[in-house]
């Protein structure tokens, strides 16, 4: 049980630093009011999530792991890359929602995986999902 709940911990604490990260990175791009609010307010509830996510860490005796660093490479490379290309309200939601789709994978992948992994670490896991979830929906009257 231990080792499952924190893999799940971890894999919570690291996917919402790459997805605050990824916010943070786009920002600049950010023309429409609108959207930088709507992107603004889902890294607010993936900030709380984390904060989370490394209280049930630092709980069990552990740090946060933070995301892999090939994986943050893709990702920053990806966002530079089609943003250099258009860098307009559409394709700014569509990146969002490409991160989105991966988050929720990721989660229900590690909640699938750790089924004996303690109620808190499984609630914030799927609390991130739901946040994921609602950011997508967010961001539709974008696309």
């Amino acid at each position: 049980m231990e080792e499952q709940t924190m893999k799940v911990l971890e894999e919570c604490s690291s996917g919402c630093k790459m997805a605050i990260e990824s916010m943070h990175q786009i920002r600049e791009y950010v023309k429409n009011e609108k959207l930088a609010g709507v992107i603004e307010d889902a890294s607010q509830k993936h900030c709380k999530l984390e904060e989370r996510a490394s209280r049930e860490l630092l709980r069990h005796g552990q740090g946060g792991k933070a995301p892999g660093k090939a994986a943050e490479t893709f990702s920053w490379l990806t966002t530079e890359i089609k943003m250099m290309i258009r860098d307009d309200s559409r394709q700014i939601a569509k990146v969002m929602m490409n991160g989105c789709n991966m988050g929720i994978q990721s989660m229900m992948a590690v909640i699938n995986d750790n089924p004996e992994a303690d109620r808190e670490s499984l609630d914030i896991a799927r609390d991130i999902v739901k946040a994921e979830e609602d950011f997508m929906e967010a961001l539709k009257p974008f696309l």
